[in-house]
């Protein structure tokens, strides 16, 4: 899984021109499922991302977790995070996974982040032509791999 968390102002996703979630303070996440993927990686990423200390606390240093900053979560799946451009000027998602596989990990990933935030988690729609409108609060933008556990 690969996954870029953008610390937000505000965030929204809509579609058809409708807007179908919103949060104010807390993280945009964009998340792309690969074939390969696993339960496994899917609760590494959703402690990870919860846990993240990316929030300034009362001196205005990063150490505070959308959790101790009681922020909200927007996540956005997002296949085009497996783009691959080595050959050519046309990116290939061969290695984004196919719905059958993506969409129960996106799920499943979406229920963990609710569980392990203790309080839903906001979503767009999988598959769906999204427009996707946030303020990046810094701006602090992180990318995890699940494969480059770094």
């Amino acid at each position: 899984m690969r996954a870029i968390i953008q610390r937000v102002s505000s965030a929204s996703v809509a579609i058809e021109s409708q807007i179908k979630n919103a949060i104010q303070k807390g993280l945009l996440v964009l998340l792309g499922v690969e074939e390969s993927d696993t339960p496994e990686d899917l609760d590494w990423l959703s402690g990870k991302i919860v846990r993240l200390r990316i929030f300034p606390d009362d001196q205005g240093v990063m150490n505070r977790s959308v959790q101790e900053a009681q922020g909200d979560i927007l996540v956005v799946s997002q296949f085009t995070l497996f783009a691959s451009t080595r050959k050519g000027n046309r990116p290939s998602y061969s290695r984004a996974a196919r719905p059958e596989t993506a969409v129960p990990l996106y799920e499943a990933f979406v229920r963990r982040l609710t569980q392990d935030l203790g309080r839903p988690v906001l979503t767009g729609e999988f598959g769906a032509e999204m427009k996707v409108s946030l303020t990046n609060d810094g701006p602090v933008t992180i990318l995890i791999d699940t494969k480059m556990k770094e």
